[in-house]
C-alpha cells in the first residue's frame, strides 16, 4: 500500500486507479491471508486486472467478511467472470458488487449469474455500460429470484437490454425492497414501459427511478403509468430525453403531482413539456418537497414559464433550478422574482443559453442586494451573447454579495468571441471578495495582453487557487 502511495487500512483495500500490473494483482492475492477483517476491495480503473482475477479469487476464502467488491473498468474477460462466479460461495457476506464499464462481460453474464447462491445478501448490483445483450437480460431476470435483499440495480447504458426488459420486469416482484432502479439509455421501447409499470406495484420502497435517454418510449406513457402514482416513497424521477408526446404530457400531468415524496424531477430535453397545453408545470405546486427541478431544453414559452414561476412560489425547499436552453426566459426572468425571493435554500441556478438581457442580470443583482440567493453556490450564465457590456458591469458590481459562490460560468457560445469590456476590472475587484469561488468559466471572451497578465497574477497576488477556464 505504501508503495502505491495509499494508507493501509485493515478493513478497506482501495487500489482504485493505481496502474496495477498483473504482478501486483498476484502480490495482492498473497496478502489476503493476513487481512481477515477486510470488508471492502476496490480495484477499479486498473486495466491489467483483466485476465488475472483468478489469482485473487482463489484466496477470497481468507476474507469471508468481504462486503464490497468494486471492479469497474478492469477489462474483465470471460475467464474472470467465471472465476468471480465460482468465488461467490466463499464470500457469503457480499453486499455490493460493481462490474461497470467492462464491455467484455456482454454475452457472458450467465457465467456469473448461474453461480449466485440462493438467498445471496447482495444489496447493490451495478453493471453499467457492459455491452449486455438480450440474453444477459434473461440471466439477470433469473438471479432476481436469489437476491431478495437487492436495493440498488443499475443497468444503465446497455442499449440492447431493452429487448428483454419485459422478462426482467416480471421478476422484479422478487426484490420488493428495491430502492433504486437505473435504466438510463437501455433501449427501452413502449412495451418495455408497460411491463415496467406492472412491476412497480411490487416496489413500494422505490426511491429512485431513472428511465432517461430512452427515446423510443415516447408515446407509451398512456396506459403505462397506473402504478407509478402509487410510489409514495419515490424521491427521484428522471425522464430527460424520452421524447414524451403531448398525449404523454396529459398523463404525466395527472400522475407526477401525486408523487408526494418527490424531491428531484428531471424533464429536460423533452420539447413537449413546454409546448403542451397540459398544466404539469403549474401542478408542481403540489410537490412541496421538491429540491431539484430540471427543465432544460424543453421549448418553454411565456405561458408555460409563467406557470412554472407561479408553482415555484410553493416550493420552499428548492435547491437546484435548471432552465437552460429555453429562450423565453430572456427578458422574462422577472416572472421568477417572487419565487427566487422565497427560495432561501437555492444553491444551483442554471440559465445557460436563455437569451438573457441586461435587465435579467440587474434583477439577479437586486435580489442579492436584498439578501436573497445568499446560499447560491453555482451560477451558469453561459451562452447568453445578448447581454450588453453595461449589463455585465452592473452584474459584476453586485457579484461580491454571493459569498458562497464556488462556480460561475459566463462563457460565450462556441461560434462567437468578444472583447472583454470595462466589466473585467469590476470582475477582478469582486473576485477578491468571493472566498469560496474556485471555478470561473470565461471561454471565448478575448482578453487583452494586460487583462490576461492581471488574470494570471490574480491567484498569486491574492493567495487564491481559482481555475480560470478561458
Amino acid at each position: 500500500m505504501q508503495k502505491l502511495g495509499k494508507k493501509p487500512n485493515s478493513k478497506n483495500l482501495d487500489l482504485n486507479n493505481c496502474a496495477l500490473s498483473a504482478a501486483d494483482v498476484t502480490e495482492l492475492a498473497s496478502l489476503l491471508p493476513f487481512l481477515p477483517e477486510l470488508e471492502e476491495i476496490n480495484l477499479s480503473w486498473n486495466g491489467c486486472v483483466g485476465g488475472t482475477l483468478k489469482a485473487l479469487t482463489v484466496h477470497l476464502h481468507h476474507v469471508n467478511l468481504l462486503k464490497v467488491l468494486r471492479l469497474n473498468s478492469c477489462r474483465l474477460t470471460a475467464e474472470d467472470v467465471t472465476s468471480l462466479g465460482e468465488a461467490f460461495e466463499i464470500v457469503p457476506q457480499l453486499e455490493e458488487l460493481d462490474l461497470s464499464w467492462n464491455s467484455s462481460i456482454g454475452g457472458k453474464l450467465s457465467l456469473l449469474t448461474k453461480k449466485l447462491p440462493k438467498g445471496c445478501k447482495i444489496k447493490l448490483l451495478k453493471i453499467t455500460d457492459c455491452n449486455l445483450t438480450a440474453k444477459d437480460g434473461e440471466s439477470l431476470a433469473e438471479i432476481l429470484n436469489v437476491i431478495p435483499k437487492l436495493e440498488v440495480l443499475d443497468l444503465s447504458i446497455n442499449k440492447h437490454i431493452g429487448c428483454s426488459m419485459k422478462v426482467i420486469a416480471q421478476d422484479l416482484k422478487n426484490v420488493p425492497g428495491l430502492k433504486e432502479l437505473n435504466l438510463h439509455m437501455c433501449g427501452l421501447k413502449q412495451d418495455s414501459l408497460q411491463g415496467l409499470d406492472t412491476a412497480l406495484q411490487h416496489l413500494a420502497e422505490l426511491r429512485k427511478l431513472d428511465i432517461s435517454c430512452n427515446k423510443e418510449i415516447g408515446g407509451g406513457f398512456k396506459g403505462s403509468t397506473a402504478h407509478l402514482a402509487s410510489l409514495k416513497n419515490l424521491e427521484v424521477l428522471d425522464l430527460h430525453q424520452c421524447c414524451v408526446t403531448e398525449e404523454d404530457m396529459t398523463v404525466l400531468s395527472q400522475v407526477i403531482p401525486l408523487l408526494s415524496s418527490l424531491q428531484e424531477l428531471n424533464l429536460s430535453s423533452n420539447k413537449n413539456v413546454g409546448v403542451s397545453s397540459d398544466p404539469l408545470l403549474g401542478r408542481l405546486r403540489f410537490l412541496p418537497k421538491l429540491k431539484s427541478v430540471a427543465i432544460s431544453n424543453c421549448c418553454l414559452h411565456e405561458e408555460s414559464f409563467s406557470s412554472l414561476a407561479e408553482a415555484a412560489l410553493h416550493l420552499p425547499e428548492l435547491e437546484i433550478l435548471d432552465l437552460s436552453w429555453n429562450k423565453c426566459v430572456g427578458g422574462n426572468l422577472k416572472l421568477l422574482w417572487g419565487a427566487l425571493k422565497l427560495a432561501t435554500e437555492i444553491q444551483v441556478l442554471r440559465l445557460s443559453s436563455c437569451n438573457l438581457v441586461a435587465e435579467d442580470l440587474a434583477l439577479l443583482t437586486l435580489l442579492t442586494q436584498d439578501g436573497h440567493l445568499a446560499r447560491l453556490r453555482k451560477l451558469d450564465l453561459s451562452y447568453n451573447n445578448n447581454i450588453s457590456d453595461e449589463g455585465w458591469v452592473i452584474f459584476c458590481q453586485g457579484l461580491a454579495v454571493f459569498k458562497e459562490l464556488s462556480e460561475l460560468d459566463v462563457s460565450l457560445r462556441p461560434s462567437s468571441c468578444r472583447d472583454c469590456g470595462t466589466w473585467f476590472s469590476e470582475l477582478l475587484a469582486a473576485l477578491t471578495k468571493l472566498p469560496a469561488l474556485a471555478e470561473l468559466g470565461m471561454q471565448r471572451w478575448v482578453l487583452s495582453e494586460t487583462q490576461r497578465k492581471r488574470l494570471e497574477s490574480f491567484n498569486r497576488d491574492n493567495k487564491r487557487n481559482i481555475h480560470f477556464d478561458c
